[in-house]
């Protein structure tokens, strides 16, 4: 207000110089204007200084200082779980909904958390794994034994013997045998013997039993019948006491053998040799 104020006084007092006071008395009507004059001037003043001080602090108008209240963050932090749990509703109402389908299917969890035990994983049959069970020496077992590896006898089995891979005896067997590849080496064997390979018996070996196999080398005793359609080989040192059926036996000088030799499986048709002679 005060270049109103300035302004107003040198009004009054040009005012004054050309109508000297007491030349002209005041009326009632020409105080009224005066008064009434002098508000306006205020009034416009007051206007003036309000857009001057808009002016002036312009960041201050167009922005007000609005400090955050106390009950904001609680707001926010109240409403953050309610948002969490609205998105993880649908999930919840799905495992819900799994859960129920699991309990009517009969199962107790989920697919993802059931591992089958050890002993329910059945190796198919003829598929050979490379784990070698051992019978130590002076252990002896009676029963049955299977396996999907090989299986070496340095003890003592009363019972049948079924390995997918390679059976070597070099203690006794008292039972049946079924394996890809069978060997006996000082052994005593009572019983059966059949491979989907060779067989051999080594020196100092005595097999009671009879023998299939696609081959065979022979440098034991054996008291059985040989049914090999492959080759068989009798050493010096074997004694057989049996028939052997094959496609061809190469016998060294010195075996032994008791029985009758046949090369059935031999691709020559004798018979037919000796037609029309």
């Amino acid at each position: 207000m005060g270049l109103f104020k300035e302004f107003k006084e040198d009004f009054t007092q040009a005012v004054d110089e050309l109508v000297p006071g007491g030349d002209i008395p005041a009326t009632g009507e020409t105080k009224e204007r005066a008064a009434s004059s002098l508000a306006k001037d205020v009034d416009i003043a007051a206007e003036m200084e309000k857009v001057s001080s808009l002016f002036q602090e312009p960041s201050k108008a167009a922005t007000p200082n609005v400090k955050p209240t106390a009950k904001q963050p609680a707001k926010q932090a109240a409403q953050a779980p309610i948002k969490k749990t609205t998105e993880e509703k649908p999930f919840q109402e799905e495992k819900k909904m799994a859960e129920e389908k699991k309990l009517d299917l009969g199962f107790g969890a989920d697919v993802s958390d059931v591992q089958a035990p050890a002993e329910t994983v059945a190796t198919p049959k003829g598929e050979v794994t490379s784990e070698v069970t051992v019978i130590t020496e002076g252990t002896v077992i009676t029963g049955n034994i299977q396996s999907s590896g090989s299986i070496e006898v340095r003890g003592g089995i009363n019972g049948d013997i079924d390995c997918n891979g390679k059976l070597m005896i070099t203690g006794t067997l008292k039972g049946n045998s079924v394996s890809s590849e069978f060997v006996a080496d000082n052994a005593k064997i009572e019983g059966e013997i059949k491979t989907d390979g060779t067989v051999r018996i080594a020196l100092g070996s005595v097999v009671i039993g009879n023998i299939s196999a696609t081959s065979a080398v022979i440098a034991g005793a054996i008291k059985g019948d040989i049914d090999v359609p492959g080759p068989v080989v009798v050493d010096t040192s074997a004694v057989v006491m049996g028939n052997i059926k094959s496609r061809s036996v190469q016998l060294n000088n010195g075996a032994v053998i008791e029985g009758f030799i046949s090369q059935s499986y031999a691709e020559v048709d004798v018979a037919k040799l000796f037609e029309n002679r």
